[in-house]
């Protein structure tokens, strides 16, 4: 775990849920066997965002609601590079939500990892797509009226193959569920509780301690999408948390002859006729 800290100074709030998120992917890391240089990480903009200073990865920080389209071009340009986006629920559902629905039905190799935090933190506290109904914010002083997204849903609906959701105060689980969603092959989501300390009084840490539990101790098949949407649907009284759904697709990068001999990054450049390239497309 020592090999993926930085000397950066933490800004985070005392108690943020990134630090449960933080460690266990550094965590998961170490349980894989990997080393600094076997990973890039691609963030979205949001106090997660930050976790690019903390990590020592290779990192890119993209603008509001790209990371997964981000995530998406380095790993066709070199499909045996292991990618992970770190995307927030503001971040990724709202400014992003195109891109994830797409991602999700596309199915290239990549883990998506969401801080979802009912709250648009870094920019002190307005209403997010998660949060929920009534939620009092900046942006709603009586109260959101709109219902919120419901992460894992529009991912099962929108044809993800991996779907998990985990909670920042339970380290243990979440590092195995960053573990199988990395091992996983094909698009994976892993949808994290994480507690803003500071801006969402609703969705604290006791109140996730309350509600969440552990799919695997009801006997839930993962392979079962119809208990998967069953599962999803679950928002109030109980939060499913463990893998609620995995089955295998063709991957996207293996439908592409481009690069079915050799990632784009090793084929050579030098030979291409960019004249004709333009002629053909005027």
């Amino acid at each position: 775990m020592d090999d993926f800290g930085t000397k950066e100074n933490i800004t985070w709030c005392r108690g943020c849920g990134n630090f449960g998120i933080f460690v266990a992917l550094k965590n998961a890391f170490a349980k894989l066997g990997w080393g600094p240089d076997d990973v890039l990480l691609v963030y979205g903009i949001g106090c997660h965002g930050h976790m690019v200073n903390y990590l020592n990865t290779f990192g890119f920080e993209g603008l509001h609601g790209r990371g997964l389209p981000v995530a998406t071009g380095a790993k066709l340009a070199n499909h045996k590079l292991n990618i992970i986006a770190i995307v927030g629920d503001g971040d990724q559902l709202g400014e992003g939500g195109n891109h994830f629905l797409h991602a999700c039905r596309r199915n290239v190799d990549i883990t998506c990892i969401i801080h979802d935090n009912q709250v648009y933190g870094l920019t002190v506290g307005q209403s997010s797509p998660t949060s929920a109904k009534g939620f009092k914010s900046r942006t709603a002083p009586i109260g959101t009226v709109e219902e919120p997204v419901n992460p894992i849903s529009l991912a099962l609906a929108a044809g993800a193959p991996f779907v998990a959701q985990g909670f920042s105060g339970d380290i243990k689980q979440l590092t195995d569920l960053f573990v199988e969603a990395i091992k996983h092959k094909g698009f994976s989501l892993v949808n994290v509780f994480q507690p803003c300390v500071t801006f969402n009084y609703l969705n604290t840490y006791q109140w996730f301690y309350d509600r969440v539990y552990k799919v695997e101790d009801t006997g839930h098949n993962p392979s079962d999408k119809l208990a998967a949407f069953q599962k999803a649907l679950e928002l109030e009284t109980k939060l499913p948390t463990g893998i609620i759904y995995n089955a295998e697709r063709p991957l996207f990068e293996d439908s592409l002859p481009q690069i079915a001999k050799d990632p784009l990054v090793n084929q050579p450049i030098d030979d291409i006729n960019i004249e004709k390239l333009f002629t053909e497309f005027r």
